[in-house]
């Protein structure tokens, strides 16, 4: 049975707003690039919004969902060390934008453990 719950609708959903975002406004995103990568910043924050496009449009797809939700939590994964980023370079800016930035870290969790349960579900 191949699952189209309303858990895999709303991942892909979440997945398509990055990733449209990523795109339509690199900017902010450009900043959380760790500077020892090679290459641009916009570079690698158009790749990670190609990625997390793809990502959506897997899990959308029954066929490929479960691909596309493994694949979901691998770049979860991968971009956690963007988020450790943001959290070392935002430690001296206001409360608020600190426990923005500190709060990232452990959300990464959840959403690696909600698209490992969408991969479980899918066939």
């Amino acid at each position: 049975m191949t699952d189209s719950s309303p858990a895999s609708r709303r991942l892909a959903v979440l997945m398509a707003g990055m990733g449209t975002l990523h795109m339509v406004a690199p900017k902010p995103f450009d900043a959380l690039i760790p500077e020892r990568l090679p290459g641009g910043a916009r570079t690698w924050t158009y790749l990670s919004g190609a990625a997390e496009l793809g990502c959506a449009a897997a899990i959308a797809v029954p066929r490929t969902r479960k691909a596309g939700a493994l694949a979901t939590a691998a770049l979860m994964a991968a971009v956690f060390p963007a988020n450790v980023k943001m959290a070392r370079d935002w430690r001296r800016r206001p409360l608020p934008l600190r426990a923005a930035a500190y709060g990232r870290l452990p959300l990464q969790a959840p959403l690696i453990a909600w698209a490992l349960h969408v991969a479980r579900r899918a066939n």
